[in-house]
C-alpha cells in the first residue's frame, strides 16, 4: 500500500527558485507542493482563499508585485462531478475564467517566465475517437453537462499559447498546459453530491457498509469507460514538463496546440471500478445501475504517448491508489465528511 507522505521540510539553497502554487490546498495543488518540497531548493508560496481571492484582480496584481515568483503552477479551479456541473454551471465558467485570466495576466505583468496551467480532459469533444489525442481540441461538440468548466479551461490553454506568442521572443514568456485524466488521491473531495467519481464512491459505499445496506445504487449504467491517474503521478508529470528543456518543449508542440496529455494510458467501465472499490472498502451488498441517471461522455481515455516518449510514465496503479485513498478518508472521516 502507498504510504500518506507527511510533509516534508524542502530544502535551501542560497538563492531558491520562488515557486507560487495556486490552489496549494486542492487535491493536486497539495501533490505538486509535496513533489516540489521532495526536490529541494525550492521557496513555495502558497495563500489560501481567505488571504487571496484569485477572481478578483487587484488582490491578485498586488499579490504579484509583492512576491514576484519565478514559476508559477496554476492548479487553483473550480471543479466537481456531473451534478456539480449541472447544478452550478455560471459559476463553473465565471470563477474559472477569472481565476485564469487574472493569475496569467498578473504573472507576466511581474515579468514571470515559467508557468504551468492545469486543465482537463473535458476539453475533448464528447465523442472524439479514442484515444484522445492533443489534435483533437476544437475538432467538434463539447459533453454537455460539463461544458461551461470545459470552455474555461480551453481558454486557459488559449491564454498561455496567446501569450507565448505575443511574448515569448520579447518577453522570454513560457506559458505551458497539462491535460490530466480523470484524478483522484490523498486529500480528495468527498461532498456526498460535489464530488468526483471515484471519492463519492468511497464515501457511499463506506457508509453503506457502515449502514450494513444490502444494495447500492449507482448513478448511469456503468458502461462508460474512464481512465484514472494517482494525483501524486499528476504532480511528478506536472514537474517534468515545467522543467522540460524550452527546445525539447517546442520541438514537440506547436504554437496553437500546445498543450500535454497527462494519463495513466488504460482505463476502467464505471462498473469495473464501482466493483474495484467496493472490494476495497469491504462492501458485501448487491451492486444496481440507476439507468435515468446520465453517464456522461461514453469514454475519455488520453493518448499520452508524447509525454512518454518525453521521459515521463506514471507508477501507481488503480487499486494501489484506491487503497491507499480509502485509509486516507478514514484517517480523515470527520474532516472529509
Amino acid at each position: 500500500m502507498l504510504e500518506n507522505p507527511n510533509k516534508a521540510q524542502s530544502n535551501t539553497t542560497a538563492k531558491p527558485l520562488k515557486v507560487y502554487v495556486a490552489g496549494h490546498r486542492g487535491m493536486v495543488g497539495s501533490a505538486i507542493v509535496r513533489g516540489l518540497q521532495g526536490q529541494g531548493g525550492v521557496q513555495i508560496i502558497c495563500r489560501t482563499h481567505s488571504e487571496l481571492d484569485l477572481t478578483q484582480q487587484k488582490a491578485v496584481r498586488d499579490f504579484f508585485q509583492e512576491e514576484r515568483p519565478d514559476q508559477v503552477y496554476l492548479a487553483a479551479a473550480r471543479v466537481g462531478g456531473i451534478h456539480a456541473n449541472n447544478t452550478y454551471p455560471a459559476e463553473f465558467i465565471y470563477q474559472n475564467l477569472m481565476v485564469q485570466a487574472n493569475v496569467i495576466h498578473e504573472a507576466f505583468n511581474v515579468g514571470v517566465k515559467k508557468l504551468l496551467f492545469l486543465g482537463s480532459s473535458c476539453i475533448y469533444p464528447k465523442l472524439v475517437p479514442q484515444p484522445m489525442r492533443e489534435d483533437a481540441l476544437l475538432t467538434g461538440p463539447l459533453e454537455e453537462t460539463n461544458e461551461p468548466y470545459a470552455v474555461a479551461k480551453i481558454a486557459g490553454i488559449k491564454l498561455c499559447e496567446s501569450y507565448n506568442r505575443q511574448y515569448g521572443l520579447t518577453h522570454g514568456v513560457d506559458y505551458r498546459s497539462v491535460m490530466p485524466t480523470n484524478l483522484y488521491g490523498y486529500g480528495d473531495n468527498y461532498h456526498p453530491e460535489n464530488s468526483h467519481v471515484i471519492p463519492a464512491l468511497i464515501r457511499r459505499f463506506h457508509e453503506s457498509k457502515i449502514a450494513d445496506a444490502k444494495t447500492i445504487k449507482i448513478w448511469g449504467s456503468g458502461k462508460p469507460k474512464r481512465e484514472f491517474l494517482f494525483v501524486d503521478d499528476m504532480a511528478k508529470a506536472s514537474i517534468h514538463v515545467m522543467n522540460l528543456d524550452a527546445k525539447i518543449y517546442c520541438a514537440n508542440t506547436q504554437p496553437m496546440l500546445s498543450h500535454i496529455n497527462v494519463g495513466k494510458g488504460d482505463d476502467v467501465t464505471i462498473a469495473e471500478l464501482a466493483h474495484m472499490i467496493g472490494e476495497v472498502v469491504g462492501f458485501k451488498g448487491q451492486i444496481e445501475f440507476d439507468t435515468s441517471k446520465p453517464d456522461g461522455t461514453p469514454r475519455k481515455l488520453m493518448d499520452s504517448s508524447r509525454l512518454n516518449a518525453l521521459g515521463w510514465r506514471p507508477s501507481v496503479e488503480l487499486r494501489e491508489g484506491l487503497k491507499a485513498v480509502y485509509a486516507d478518508f478514514l484517517a480523515h472521516e470527520v474532516r472529509s465528511v
